[in-house]
């Protein structure tokens, strides 16, 4: 195991777990009863990020330097005004989804992903940040977003190619993937391969809705993402999309996915029921693994439920580290494996809905 900590974001606080001597045990519980939409560790300084969601109070962001012990509130993104989703509806910060570093060549830089559908920078360590014009007045943005699984469109991924820090891929639900090689200046789409299935158009440019996009930390043109209507590859920098779900089998819907950090072609997946029944597949939890980029998937359920279970992963919960992988359910179960998938550990059944998972130093 590369990472000796397991840092949580959930509906009722962000909590940290830490291993000593293999055994893992809570180091830190912060914002007790707030809801914690994502838990961000930086990996370029060691900052833990709380991104909370107040529902009535709003969007809050708090950052600590010393692994929770103290807590200093920032100023979270805000639209500038006048802004508009659409035509007479007013932009406001409603949920901050997503959280990514900006290079170890920009040590100041800091991107957010947010609902409505913006996306956010900040060059000054997260002291301030500014919405990303280029990307909210992308002609298609009006009028072919949507909502995917909140009410409006929100980013939920932000990949950065760790050989090139001005590009980067975004996903959207619902619009798909969009790519910048300038640092945000200008976006092309990247969703050719990818089938909208609850479109007029399946094949639409834009419209698609993937639930979750990765790139290979060894190989970065190879992209994984999770989508509504499958799991898709890319192997070009997606440029080209494939389909690599199981036609027959549990591997095809869900909302996680994570690639290993030393082989493009190795991947977990957490099945679902699809679309109105978003519960374990035949009320059995399992991850499913390929190791050959897709061709072929097999499920593990070893120290995983088997029976009345209605876990879900949600899109942020499932991560892998070395030979370790890990994951959180919607129904507050926390599941630990050493040897990438083949086995389960339990490391707590009585939390609250994960929203977000990261193994950190």
């Amino acid at each position: 195991m590369n990472s000796s900590t397991i840092l949580l974001g959930t509906r009722k606080g962000l909590i940290a777990y830490r291993a000593t001597d293999h055994r893992w045990t809570v180091e830190n519980l912060s914002f007790e009863g707030e809801p914690v939409s994502i838990a961000y560790a930086d990996p370029r300084n060691g900052m833990w990020w709380a991104c909370l969601d107040h529902g009535h109070w709003g969007v809050k962001l708090h950052r600590s330097p010393d692994r929770g012990a103290t807590w200093e509130e920032v100023t979270a993104p805000a639209y500038p005004e006048g802004e508009e989703v659409r035509d007479g509806m007013p932009a406001t910060t409603r949920y901050i989804w997503s959280m990514a570093h900006g290079g170890r060549h920009y040590l100041s830089k800091l991107w957010l992903g947010t609902d409505p559908g913006g996306l956010f920078l900040s060059e000054d360590g997260g002291d301030s940040f500014r919405l990303v014009e280029s990307l909210w007045k992308h002609p298609t943005r009006k009028t072919l977003w949507t909502g995917g699984g909140r009410d409006l469109p929100g980013i939920h991924s932000i990949v950065l190619d760790p050989r090139d820090e001005d590009h980067l891929y975004i996903g959207i639900s619902c619009a798909g993937v969009f790519e910048t090689a300038d640092g945000g200046r200008n976006w092309e789409t990247r969703n050719k391969g990818l089938r909208a299935d609850f479109l007029p158009d399946p094949a639409s440019e834009v419209g698609h809705d993937p639930h979750i996009l990765v790139a290979a930390p060894s190989n970065p043109d190879t992209l994984w993402q999770q989508n509504h209507c499958g799991i898709f590859r890319s192997t070009d920098g997606a440029k080209n999309w494939q389909d690599v779900s199981q036609s027959e089998g549990p591997a095809r819907f869900g909302f996680a996915i994570a690639v290993a950090e030393d082989d493009p072609a190795q991947a977990w997946v957490a099945p679902a029921n699809a679309d109105v029944n978003r519960t374990a597949v035949k009320g059995a939890l399992c991850i499913c693994r390929t190791d050959d980029g897709g061709k072929t998937w097999k499920d593990f359920r070893k120290g995983l439920p088997q029976e009345n279970c209605f876990d879900i992963v949600y899109r942020h919960a499932l991560v892998s580290s070395g030979d370790a992988v890990a994951f959180g359910t919607t129904t507050g179960n926390l599941f630990f494996s050493p040897d990438r998938g083949e086995s389960w550990q339990t490391l707590n059944n009585y939390l609250p809905m994960i929203y977000s998972v990261q193994f950190t130093d």
